[in-house]
């Protein structure tokens, strides 16, 4: 099989079930946009060092195929297995994370600037990216599409993971949050 198909030449790809859509319509550009989350993560990757923070951001990676699998999908005409959507489980797996980060990091009392590490640095991309993502699958509702209520509530918990990460990764390379001077 070629990697090219010349099917989406004019402008328009196939989703789940084989319809076609326009490149640039709500549902295309939400799950490019998690898929441009997950690239971020990859590369992300490439900068930890900490197993826990690693096996937590596969774990991500595996979970974002599963969203833009189920953005990919009309699921007003075709049927998607329920165990292709977010469970609730995730959602809390991912909480508790976000509470575990929390309670290594000291309170901010501040606002912090993205920066430090390269790895902290990249973490804020990701969340800035994941912020986008939700703002597509958001604008993807408002326009008739349906999108799992779990899915908006584990990519709302993402953003914040990756602001503590950044955090983390901050105090990991033993560099100091970037304070917001007006």
């Amino acid at each position: 099989m070629k990697i090219y198909t010349k099917t989406g030449d004019k402008g328009t790809t196939s989703l789940v079930g084989g319809e076609r859509a326009s490149k640039c319509c709500d549902r295309i550009e939400s799950y490019g946009t998690i898929d441009e989350l997950n690239s971020q993560i990859g590369l992300l990757i490439t900068y930890c060092t900490d197993q826990q923070d690693l096996n937590t951001l596969r774990a991500i990676q595996n979970k974002l195929f599963v969203v833009g699998g189920h953005l990919a999908t009309d699921t007003s005409k075709t049927a998607m297995r329920s165990s292709l959507i977010i469970a609730p489980e995730v959602v809390t797996a991912i909480e508790k994370e976000i509470d575990r980060l929390d309670a290594m990091l000291p309170p901010l009392r501040v606002f912090i600037l993205p920066g430090g590490s390269r790895a902290a640095a990249l973490c804020n991309v990701c969340r800035t990216v994941c912020r986008r993502a939700e703002r597509c699958i958001i604008r993807l509702t408002e326009s008739g599409g349906t999108v799992d209520g779990n899915v908006l509530a584990y990519i709302n918990r993402l953003s914040d993971y990756f602001f503590l990460l950044s955090r983390k990764l901050n105090q990991d390379n033993e560099i100091e949050d970037i304070i917001w001077r007006e």
